[in-house]
């Protein structure tokens, strides 16, 4: 299954991916948030995601990679088990409202300089 990311997901270094992705949930706390559903790992859909954050700029770069993240777990489901789908869709989508709602602070973490902290 290919899922969709941008050119610099596939081009990073197994040790730039270590320091970038860590799977669904917040870096240091992955274990509260699993990174499968219903039995079908989403660990690369969510890597994706964390490489979309870490790159991105501005409130619509975070708005893309929540609906990126949401289209690739699609693809995980739709190319998995038919009788689990609806289950997994809901889960899916559950993930997805939690990214957008409570994502910011994860995608804004370490992108303003000291100075426009103040």
């Amino acid at each position: 299954m290919k899922l969709f990311a941008p050119e610099g997901y596939w081009k990073l270094t197994p040790e730039e991916k270590e320091k970038i992705v860590n799977g669904a949930g917040p870096k240091g706390y992955g274990w509260l948030v699993p990174d499968t559903i219903w039995g079908l790992s989403i660990t690369e859909a969510a890597n994706i995601h964390d490489f979309c954050y870490a790159v991105g700029t501005t409130i619509d770069d975070k708005i893309e990679a929540d609906r990126i993240f949401m289209n690739n777990m699609v693809r995980l489901i739709s190319a998995g088990k038919w009788w689990l789908k609806g289950l997994r869709m809901r889960r899916a989508r559950k993930y997805y409202l939690a990214v957008k709602h409570f994502g910011g602070p994860a995608f804004w973490s370490g992108k303003n300089k000291p100075e426009e902290m103040e």
